[in-house]
């Protein structure tokens, strides 16, 4: 379709018309009587006369008195008719690109005035766009990218911005040869409306064969080329990252390449020339001839216009030596880009907010380079206020408690960044979003402006269904992880409950085959308001019913003696199975920040009483009958310096946890282990993490897990309650069989079956799923190892939705006694997974494991398992 612009050659005409005769384009009419009569005009013989007024006529939408003062006519002017004044208005009337048709009449002549009128026809506005050629899906893409030109009036440049556009959108994609049409319709229902319609031919893609390098001689030409991240040649098995040619993309990973020889000490390195050649396959060949020049090394440092400290100092904390790689990217690093270990650090942490360091090379010889490093100190600056921007339904003492940055405190860089960390910590926030800026003041104070994104970060969970022998499976819960218990009365701030003040408050209801768990919990952050100590609360309740699964096994199997979960002989038959096992307990956690050795670390302790109420239990194999009581005081000391919660690129969290039980059996209690009336002993728990990026986006994650249970007396032994059960998401057998246990996940196996046992397990025949009399029992050890290595890399960071795939290594392992315990004898597995982070939902996990090791008397070799978790990572 061609441009069809009604009135572009009357336009062309007038303008013509208006540079060549100077009073061509006037109109001559008589509306009224004169005294002069208009007809006495000659173009032959120009006469002055003064105006007397003038109108506008044919106007819609603009304005009559802008259009005048544009055009520079203006009532008791003098103007010659005709003359250059009328030709001049024309111009400046067309020159707005809005109009279509102008002229300029001279209605009537009085006394020698002349009153004029403008008449001109408006340019159409855009109404409409309407969008073919392409495929539905990229309809709605091309109707966003220019809906913005709705009700603008219809142009050439408009037109042409919105055809740039399109083909700006389908060339990064790789459409390098789209084509553009575009056909203006006039609207029949509004008046000086019009329809564009935008004919896409967006052709073939187009991929590049071949990628030749020319003029690298020290550097091998596959490493140079693994620099074109997103610029690659056609392979048949190419998937990730597509062949195609997109000039931008072209551009930027030319840069790349020669900021990669840069950083490996070819500072002369450059692309000479590149040409980009179609071939007769309709793709191209790229050919580049690149000079890497010499490799050069840092002879000498000095340093200028440091006062405050001396040169030697600050060469250490610089950490570059003589005859270290020329690299000017970790030389920049080094100077402003490494928190609490940088020049810049060094200085801004002492409140020096105007410091600035710039590395000037001052000699260039053979292959060696002087620098010296030009510092400006400037003065020390005070904090004078701080600004919250975004923060609409947190309320502002919420987030002025976690900062570290005060009105009165020097300036500090490192307090900036740790601020910023803690922001995102609260979850309130899109981490990615928050921006604190130094805003420098005439005075020499600093103003800073934290502005913030709130996200949703209430989380519900609501199933059901119906499952099998476990009947009807329904689960309830939800966290408020923004409370504000002060609100509880003020109905009007529901929404659906009172949010503000930091606090979280959660519910959650399950129940299946049997099976019911009931808990709430409550924390305050920080308890009086002044200082960073916690205060928790949690009760819960806990009961499975061995006679209701009983009885829905019979209506489902009848007395066959078949069971889905142990087969024959198992759970189920002719004989009635009856017994529960309740566990119903509660806590309270006081927690507090250290300022020592840093201010990461955190200290907590924890009062915790547990009732156990069990009757023919099989879900431990050494306690099956009678009542216990676990009082327990917990102390946890942990570090955590994550940067993100959500998708962490770097720091480490470090957590040990010590559990301990009255030493009962010192008092002549506890004599038997199966009558078991209070439960003693001592746990210890460490768990480790570390980040650290790679390259990009990717993230390389370790960790290690470590659990150790203890004794106080060889007559009563290890408790029973609170073994780690390895193996699978650790999330639990059949969503009922976590109670009394630690689940520790490791992928790649069935739950719970990763245990080494001892001599005493295997004289029983236990095989980790069912003993010799066929009732179920878990093995859980007295002792569990794990380690664990992992690549992450996002696939969406929406605070929303964030998504991130991952790869894994994993080894781990569980022991039923010290004397068996062997640290280099793990069950190994590896696999790939996916994290989802949902702001509604939590964490779900998907991982699929192969699990490489065997498990004495379970034939699972090279068992290839997939896994699932939710609401937490997997320990």
């Amino acid at each position: 379709m061609l441009n069809k612009y009604k009135g572009y050659a009357l336009i062309t005409a007038f303008v013509l018309l208006a540079n060549s005769l100077s009073a061509q384009i006037i109109g001559i009419g008589s509306r009224s009587k004169s005294t002069n009569p208009i007809n006495t005009i000659s173009y032959d013989n120009p006469q002055k006369f003064t105006v007397g007024g003038i109108e506008v006529k044919g106007v819609k939408f603009l304005d009559p008195n802008t259009l005048i003062s544009v055009s520079g006519l203006s009532v008791n002017s003098q103007i010659t008719i005709p003359g250059e004044a009328i030709s001049s208005a024309v111009r400046r009337l067309m020159d707005q690109g809005i109009i279509e048709e102008v002229s300029i009449n001279v209605l009537r002549i009085e006394d020698n005035k002349a009153f004029l009128e403008i008449d001109l026809k408006e340019r159409p506005r855009l109404n409409k766009i309407q969008i073919e050629g392409t495929k539905k899906a990229d309809v709605e893409t091309i109707e966003e990218l220019v809906s913005e030109n709705r009700g603008k009036v219809i142009t050439e440049a408009l037109v042409k911005n919105m055809q740039l556009l399109i083909k700006k959108h389908y060339i990064e994609k790789g459409f390098l040869y789209t084509t553009v049409q575009v056909e203006q319709i006039d609207d029949t229902v509004r008046v000086n409306n019009a329809t564009l319609i935008f004919d896409i031919d967006r052709k073939e893609k187009v991929k590049i064969d071949e990628i030749v390098v020319t003029g690298i001689e020290q550097v091998p030409e596959w490493k140079l080329l693994s620099k074109l991240k997103k610029t690659k040649e056609r392979a048949p098995l190419r998937v990730f990252t597509p062949s195609k040619y997109v000039p931008k993309q072209y551009k930027e990973d030319k840069q790349a390449m020669i900021d990669w020889l840069n950083k490996k000490g070819y500072r002369n390195a450059q692309v000479v020339t590149d040409s980009v050649v179609s071939n007769e396959n309709g793709n191209v060949d790229l050919y580049l001839h690149m000079n890497e020049g010499n490799r050069f090394f840092y002879r000498e440092i000095t340093w200028t216009g440091n006062y405050l400290h001396s040169s030697d100092t600050l060469a250490m904390i610089l950490g570059i030596k003589k005859g270290d790689l020329y690299n000017p990217e970790e030389l920049e690093k080094k100077i402003n880009g490494i928190p609490q270990n940088d020049i810049s650090s060094f200085y801004m942490d002492d409140g020096y907010l105007y410091f600035n360091c710039t590395p000037i090379e001052v000699a260039v010889e053979g292959d060696s380079i002087d620098i010296e490093m030009r510092i400006f100190e400037g003065k020390q600056a005070i904090i004078n206020r701080i600004i919250l921007n975004g923060n609409t339904k947190t309320s502002d003492h919420v987030v002025m408690r976690e900062l570290l940055t005060r009105p009165g405190q020097k300036f500090s860089k490192t307090d900036l960044i740790e601020t910023t960390q803690r922001l995102s910590k609260l979850g309130y926030f899109d981490p990615q979003t928050i921006d604190p800026r130094p805003i420098p003041q005439a005075d020499g104070t600093v103003d800073i402006e934290y502005n913030v994104d709130e996200k949703s970060n209430d989380q519900i969970e609501l199933s059901g269904g119906w499952g099998g022998i476990q009947g009807f499976v329904g689960t309830f819960g939800i966290v408020f992880n923004n409370f504000a218990i002060k609100d509880i009365t003020k109905f009007r701030k529901y929404r659906p409950l009172p949010k503000g003040d930091g606090q979280q408050f959660s519910i959650r209801f399950q129940a299946n085959g049997g099976f019911q768990n009931y808990s709430v919990s409550f924390t305050e952050p920080w308890l009086g308001g002044k200082k960073p100590n916690s205060f928790s609360v949690s009760l819960f309740h806990s009961a499975q019913d061995y006679g209701k699964l009983q009885k829905r096994i019979e209506r489902l199997y009848g007395n066959s003696g078949f069971n889905p979960y142990f087969g024959f002989g198992g759970l189920g038959g002719s004989s009635f199975y009856s017994g529960f096992f309740k566990n119903t307990g509660g806590s309270i956690t006081y927690g507090k920040r250290l300022n020592w050795p840093d201010r990461n670390f955190n200290l907590s302790s924890t009062l915790s009483y547990q009732y156990y109420d069990v009757e023919n239990s099989f879900l431990l194999a050494n306690f099956r009958n009678g009542q216990a009581h676990d009082i327990s005081l917990n102390a946890n000391i942990s570090r955590y310096s994550l940067d993100n919660p959500q998708f962490t690129r770097a720091g480490s969290s470090i957590s040990l946890t010590a559990s301990f039980n009255p030493p009962y059996s010192l008092f002549g209690t506890n004599k038997s282990t199966d009558e078991l009336q209070w439960i003693e002993g001592h746990k210890w728990m460490f768990d480790a993490d570390w980040y650290m990026p790679v390259v990009g986006k990717l993230v390389f994650h370790a960790k290690a897990n470590m659990g150790f249970l203890g004794k106080y007396s060889d007559e009563v032994g290890y408790s029973p309650f609170g073994r780690y059960v390895v193996g699978g998401a650790g999330m639990g057998l059949q969503n009922a069989y976590n109670i009394g246990v630690e689940l520790i996940g490791l992928r790649g196996y069935d739950e719970g079956v990763v245990h080494e046992k001892t001599l005493a397990e295997q004289s029983a025949e236990v095989t980790g799923a069912t003993s010799s009399n066929g009732q179920l029992s878990r093995q859980g050890g007295i002792i569990y190892n794990k380690f664990a290595a992992e690549l992450r890399y996002p696939i969406s960071l929406n605070p929303q939705a964030t998504i991130y795939a991952l790869s894994f290594l994993e080894a781990g392992n569980s022991w039923g006694s010290y004397k068996d315990y062997n640290p280099f004898r793990l069950r190994r597995s590896a696999g790939v997974g996916v994290r989802v982070f949902m702001a509604a939902f939590g964490l779900l996990g998907f991982d699929y494991g192969y699990g490489f090791d065997p498990i004495p008397g379970i034939q699972n070799k090279g068992l290839k398992k997939f896994t699932f978790s939710i609401g937490q990572q997997i320990r």
